[in-house]
């Protein structure tokens, strides 16, 4: 299976994100699953105050880096996660939109809070992929 989480930059949110779901594919034991992150117009570097606050929960950021994803590799996923900021059109399905608030230049207290409702909504995820329900198609 595999999962994608995007946004514009791939600096904030889907960085986030995708940190979480490797930590969920760890702790469940899911090999088969493969994660995919990447943004339509990418970031020179992952948003300081993204790194500094993942940093927190022991999760270092420093040495990723915004990737370019395209349209085709996406609709290679079985699921997709849009950080709400995408403009993409993708024939994958089911695509979630989760419409999260953008973390650039945001408080520390602010991208705590953005951090949260990320590592809800990845938790959420993979509890509907391994229960082997559908997951909706949004999530906002």
């Amino acid at each position: 299976m595999k999962v994608a989480f995007v946004c514009v930059q791939n600096a904030g949110r889907s960085q986030m994100a995708t940190a979480f779901a490797e930590r969920e594919v760890e702790k469940r034991g899911l090999d088969d699953v493969e994660i995919v992150t990447g943004g339509t117009h990418p970031a020179d570097e992952v948003h300081p105050e993204v790194v500094d606050t993942m940093r927190e929960l022991d999760v270092d950021l420093s040495d990723r880096e915004p990737r370019e994803v395209s349209t085709a590799e996406l609709e290679t996923c079985d699921v997709v996660a849009t950080m709400g900021c995408s403009t993409l059109s993708l024939d994958t399905d089911p695509v979630h939109d989760w419409a999260l608030p953008d973390p650039d230049g945001e408080s520390p207290e602010r991208v705590r809070e953005i951090r949260e409702m990320v590592r809800e909504r990845v938790g959420s995820l993979f509890d509907e992929l391994t229960t082997g329900e559908n997951p909706r198609e949004t999530d906002g």
